[in-house]
């Protein structure tokens, strides 16, 4: 799901970062040493690359329609979001260790803080990945083991990070009239993923009160994130009411909003599934009827924000938008509207919501190639490893 316009700009800066593979493998050994000149930032922006790449072997493994060549795809994002997690969990918290101060201007931003959000979703979203498919290489105790590990302690930072970074926001940071943006939305949908996550956990759970508490808990972990997601969703269309989209590297992140929206079906889906094993009945029932009576209105709004959505990142990109971090944001939430989608293809048997599971699959897959080759031109080239320390705070204008 996404990333703060601190690194959002870089892209922007005329400031001159070197060419070349030595000077962009440099600039990330430099992150465990000694910066080049100290201009080297590092945020949790980057864990969203992590979501964005676990969500496709999440997608795959739940797409109802199997074709040739996918569990191949899903293996291999798997394989390479576990590694790209492994490397984050080393090189930024070293990095962040060397150059506290990189972590207190961090903290202190209004923009870049709210994507201490990724980590959490991060872990859970690589766990639920090994669960699904790692656990054909690694078998199935040693995959429900990491998943176990990572959905706790990911459930635990999550909740920490969307009751402390919304404080934070509350009481010491300084915003403007028209600063709400997609980016709030990060430290509040960690819950959200742990209801989706636990849903696969569940069944895992000796029967019981034990497995009962950890529906309760998820569905309550649900409820917790849907209702500040649907609060910061309706500030964000008051502030593009109000006062237009900035057209800046910051409009990718209006495509966070189809993260709870696509996570919340999937969850409610899952746990609704899952119900009919944790609870006796008439609750079973209900708890399964929900999955559809949410999941169905809610998939309707997935269609009316994909082209609104679409329709102001070309509006952007004629205005001279660069590549940033941000465009992370084309992956993840499109990636839990595949898996929503095909929960409700599972609950329901329709066709209609099977080969809507695929086209999304496809444009998840576009985004993510994209997205994927131009970080890794920024990555070597060194610019996506040297934004400003500060965010820039972009005006959203109309015309």
């Amino acid at each position: 799901m996404p990333l703060p316009s601190n690194q959002a700009d870089a892209s922007n800066t005329n400031e001159p970062a070197g060419s070349g593979l030595s000077t962009g493998f440099g600039r990330w050994a430099a992150a465990l040493s000694s910066p080049i000149e100290g201009k080297i930032v590092l945020g949790p922006n980057w864990f969203a690359s992590v979501m964005g790449t676990g969500i496709i072997a999440v997608a795959a493994a739940l797409l109802p329609v199997k074709f040739p060549g996918l569990f191949l795809i899903a293996s291999v994002a798997w394989a390479l979001s576990l590694l790209l997690l492994l490397v984050l969990l080393v090189v930024i918290p070293v990095h962040w260790i060397r150059q506290p101060q990189t972590f207190k201007a961090i903290a202190n931003d209004p923009i870049s803080i709210q994507f201490f959000g990724a980590p959490p979703m991060a872990l859970m979203t690589v766990g639920s990945a090994t669960l699904l498919v790692g656990s054909h290489y690694l078998g199935k105790e040693v995959a429900l083991a990491i998943d176990a590990v990572l959905w706790t302690v990911g459930t635990l930072l999550g909740f920490i990070t969307a009751v402390s970074v919304p404080y934070r926001l509350f009481t010491q940071l300084g915003v403007s009239n028209d600063a709400a943006f997609g980016g709030w939305l990060m430290p509040v949908v960690p819950p959200m993923v742990s209801a989706a996550a636990g849903a696969l956990l569940i069944p895992f759970v000796e029967y019981g009160v034990w497995r009962e508490s950890m529906l309760v808990v998820c569905y309550g972990l649900f409820g917790m994130s849907l209702m500040a997601s649907l609060i910061i969703i309706t500030m964000i269309w008051s502030r593009l009411a109000h006062f237009g989209s900035s057209g800046s590297a910051r409009v990718p992140t209006l495509w966070i909003v189809l993260g709870p929206v696509g996570q919340s079906i999937t969850a409610a889906s899952g746990l609704g599934m899952v119900a009919t094993i944790a609870i006796p009945e008439p609750f079973a029932m209900g708890f399964k009827a929900f999955a559809l009576v949410y999941g169905i209105p809610m998939w309707g709004f997935i269609w009316l924000w994909l082209p609104i959505a679409l329709l102001l990142t070309l509006r952007a990109r004629k205005k001279q938008m660069r590549f940033a971090l941000t465009w992370w944001s084309f992956t993840f939430p499109i990636g839990t509207c595949v898996t929503g989608t095909s929960q409700l293809a599972h609950n329901t048997g329709l066709p209609l919501f099977q080969w809507a599971a695929v086209v999304l699959f496809a444009f998840l897959l576009s985004a993510w190639l994209l997205v994927l080759i131009k970080t890794a031109q920024g990555s070597i080239s060194g610019k996506l490893l040297t934004p400003p320390i500060a965010s820039p705070s972009p005006k959203a204008i109309k015309g």
